[in-house]
């Protein structure tokens, strides 16, 4: 159901009353108990919650009042913000049955737009590196992702249609591109991050996924800051010249294969210069073949830095629990140590000015496109090439990761769509027009085991 429905039809059937919030959450329900056992996207769900929550959701219906934005639908959240009616542990067993007993923010806008929380995804130990017991629903034996990858999986199962993620390198995209599943992580702050577990202070940003590509500036606006108390991007959404592209011209894409490009398998490659070509096509949409400024090769370097020095300083309390953290997390920790604050600040420095350099750059153009991932998911246990993922992280950029390519094993990865900061609108609104010309898959990618 999840995957042939947007939110919109969900709510055009329920004022027709061919559905209701009930039968929204036995589908939950019933995914769950078909598929959980074995592809383990969930650390915490509960049936009685979301039925309690679907029949108060109906009983507003029956009682005439209008319809929210995301009224009964269910949804996962990323075990790593605070709710009130589930534990949060962070993938960590030292936090094993926390109760923080409040809802993050994100969590509260979800609630209050009519959403349904269904429970608890896994997450990789506090959200960094170190694979969790979810499974790719492609094939068990293959990475899901990095930390988000159990609201990927939750999504990409038919489970839920809408999860919530973060993103401090890659973990939105890269769970999106190998499940194959919409992601989308907005520009830098656009969530608040009030109630969420933090790793790095100028990297960390919350998004979410969804089945469908329709879905994705819903969930967006009900997320994110909204009101002139939030000036920069309050000016930046408002502003109409940056939100749409003008009639007269075609849209402006840049083809970008950044740094990384050489570890890219070839079926990859051909895969995003045949999406090119076709994209070259249509009268509507101009593709330029570009070249990122040279700056941008520092950029996993210098995430590095940030990325392990704020590790160190904000974990050392568990890093003290040495039997009880994960080998990954230990050589992390150790490596933030070794960082000097001079070279944490001057790190700090060198993003703002990459910041700003792709702010430049991107005023060129109405979006980017390049590799999600260097292309399928790998098996679990392989040590993975740099990719593109963290940079636009590292920039402060919103991206979604599109599930458009199919390996020649027949395993999705995914399209990555970047715009200028604060032009997350500009972004949706260029993932509608690809959507109406038949560019992007009206849903996420098929699961042929299942």
């Amino acid at each position: 159901m999840f995957k042939e429905l947007s939110i919109s039809n969900i709510k055009e059937k329920f004022k027709n009353k061919e559905l209701n919030p009930v039968d929204l959450a036995n589908e939950c329900i019933f995914q769950y108990k078909k598929s959980n056992s074995i592809y383990k996207p969930w650390v915490c769900f509960n049936e009685d919650i979301i039925l309690t929550e679907a029949n108060n959701s109906y009983k507003r219906i029956m009682d005439g009042k209008p319809l929210r934005f995301l009224e009964g639908i269910p949804i996962g959240i990323k075990d790593i913000f605070n709710s009130a009616n589930f534990p949060t542990q962070m993938g960590s067993p030292l936090w094993k049955g926390f109760t923080p007993g409040n809802d993050a923010r994100v969590v509260y806008n979800l609630r209050d737009a009519g959403g349904i929380i269904a429970g608890k995804t896994v997450t990789a130990e506090f959200a960094v590196h170190a694979l969790n017991e979810t499974k790719n629903p492609h094939d068990p034996d293959l990475t899901p992702g990095t930390s988000s990858s159990g609201s990927a999986v939750a999504v990409a199962l038919g489970m839920v249609p809408v999860s919530i993620g973060t993103q401090t390198a890659g973990s939105i995209v890269r769970p999106a591109s190998f499940c194959g599943v919409y992601g989308c992580k907005p520009s830098f702050g656009l969530i608040p991050r009030t109630g969420s577990l933090k790793t790095t202070d100028s990297l960390d940003t919350i998004g979410f996924f969804t089945a469908r590509p329709d879905d994705l500036k819903t969930v967006f606006d009900v997320c994110r800051v909204h009101g002139p108390n939030y000036p920069i991007s309050y000016a930046a959404l408002k502003d109409m010249n940056r939100q749409n592209k003008p009639g007269d011209r075609p849209w402006k894409v840049a083809v970008i294969k950044t740094h990384t490009w050489e570890n890219a398998p070839e079926y990859a490659k051909q895969a995003l210069n045949n999406f090119a070509e076709n994209l070259d096509s249509d009268s509507n949409i101009e593709i330029f073949d570009v070249d990122l400024p040279v700056e941008m090769k520092i950029s996993h370097s210098i995430h590095e830095v940030i990325y392990n020095k704020s590790l160190s300083y904000y974990f050392s309390n568990e890093y003290e629990s040495y039997d009880l953290v994960s080998p990954v997390m230990k050589n992390l920790i150790e490596a933030g140590l070794g960082v000097s604050v001079e070279n944490y600040h001057a790190a700090l420095a060198s993003q703002n000015e990459l910041i700003a350099l792709m702010d430049d750059f991107l005023k060129g153009f109405d979006v980017v496109i390049s590799l999600s991932t260097l292309g399928e998911a790998p098996l679990r246990d392989n040590e993975e090439l740099p990719d593109s993922a963290l940079m636009w992280t590292l920039t402060h950029l919103p991206v979604v990761s599109a599930p458009v390519f199919i390996s020649p094993d027949q395993r999705p990865f995914g399209l990555q769509i970047v715009a200028r900061k604060y032009n997350d609108l500009l972004l949706f609104n260029f993932i509608d027009y690809l959507q109406s010309v038949d560019f992007l898959p009206e849903s996420c990618y098929p699961n042929l085991d299942l």
